[in-house]
C-alpha cells in the first residue's frame, strides 16, 4: 500500500483553477519543449499525471503519452481534456504501477515524488521508471531543494507565499525528512480561509542520484529550470535526467 496521501474529489475540482500560474505558458512553453525534446520520436510516461496540465499539450505537440494516477478524481478531470484512446492512463501507485510498452521517456513534475513519503517507496519509484524506459530513455524529475538555509535556529517553518489571497507555509520534521505544506486560502467573498495540508517527503539531488544508480540510471543532466539555467549553490528547485545505459 502506496503511503501517497489521497487527493479527494473537492481538491481535483479546484485544481485547475487554484493553479492558474502553472498553467500559463511561460510554465508550460519550456517544460513541454523540455521533455518534448527528450521523447524524440518515442512515447512518454507521466508518474502523478494528474488533471493532464503537463501531459495534454505534451500529447498536442505530437508526443504520445500516458499517464499512472493514484487519483481516481483527478484523471476524472483530465477525461474532461483527452480520452482514453488520446491519452491512456492507468489508477495506480506509480511506485508499482505498470503501463503496457516501453517509453523513451518517463517524468515526474512539480514535487510529486515528494508525495511518496519514504525513502524505500522513492527508490522503487526510480526502480519502476527503468522499467518502463528502452535502453538511452531519461527519467526526468522536477523537484524543489529543500530550503533548509532558511531555518534559524530553533525554527521549523519557511513561508513560500503571502499573498491576498493565500497564505503559504511548509514545516520540517528534520528527523524523518518530512515536510508539511500548509495552505490558507481565501475561499469566497465573504473573506473566509479554507485549510488544506500535505505531508511531502523531501530528498536532497545527491540522494536522488544514488536511488537512479539503485535503479541502474546515469545521471545525464541537472539545471535549475526548464529554460535550462544553470544548477548553481543557491537554486531553488532542479530538473535533473537519468539515462538508462544502452
Amino acid at each position: 500500500m502506496t503511503t501517497s496521501e489521497l487527493w479527494s474529489r473537492a481538491v481535483a475540482e479546484r485544481y485547475d483553477a487554484e493553479e492558474t500560474g502553472m498553467h500559463s505558458a511561460a510554465v508550460l512553453g519550456p517544460t513541454v519543449d523540455f521533455l518534448a525534446g527528450l521523447a524524440g520520436d518515442g512515447r512518454a510516461l507521466e508518474f502523478a499525471i494528474g488533471t493532464g496540465r503537463v501531459g495534454v499539450p505534451l500529447r498536442e505537440r505530437g508526443v504520445p503519452v500516458a499517464g499512472i494516477e493514484y487519483s481516481e478524481p483527478m484523471a476524472a478531470v483530465l477525461r474532461r481534456k483527452a480520452d482514453e484512446e488520446t491519452l491512456p492512463v492507468v489508477i495506480g501507485d506509480m511506485a508499482r504501477a505498470t503501463v503496457p510498452g516501453e517509453f523513451s521517456l518517463v517524468y515526474l513534475v512539480y514535487n510529486t515524488i515528494s508525495n511518496l513519503l519514504t525513502q524505500d517507496e522513492q527508490v522503487e519509484c526510480f526502480r519502476n521508471a527503468a522499467r518502463h524506459l528502452v535502453p538511452g530513455g531519461r527519467f526526468v524529475i522536477e523537484l524543489g531543494v529543500p530550503p533548509l538555509r532558511l531555518l534559524p535556529p530553533g525554527q521549523v517553518a519557511v513561508p513560500f507565499d503571502v499573498s491576498a489571497g493565500h497564505l503559504g507555509f511548509d514545516t520540517f520534521d528534520l528527523v524523518e525528512q518530512i515536510l508539511v505544506s500548509h495552505h490558507l486560502t481565501r475561499d469566497g467573498e465573504d473573506g473566509r480561509y479554507r485549510r488544506d495540508d500535505s505531508r511531502h517527503r523531501y530528498a536532497w539531488p545527491a540522494e536522488l542520484d544514488l536511488m537512479a544508480r539503485i535503479a541502474g540510471l546515469e545521471l545525464e543532466r541537472r539545471v535549475a529550470d526548464w529554460d535550462g539555467s544553470p544548477f548553481v549553490h543557491d537554486s531553488s528547485k532542479h530538473i535533473s535526467v537519468w539515462r538508462k545505459p544502452t
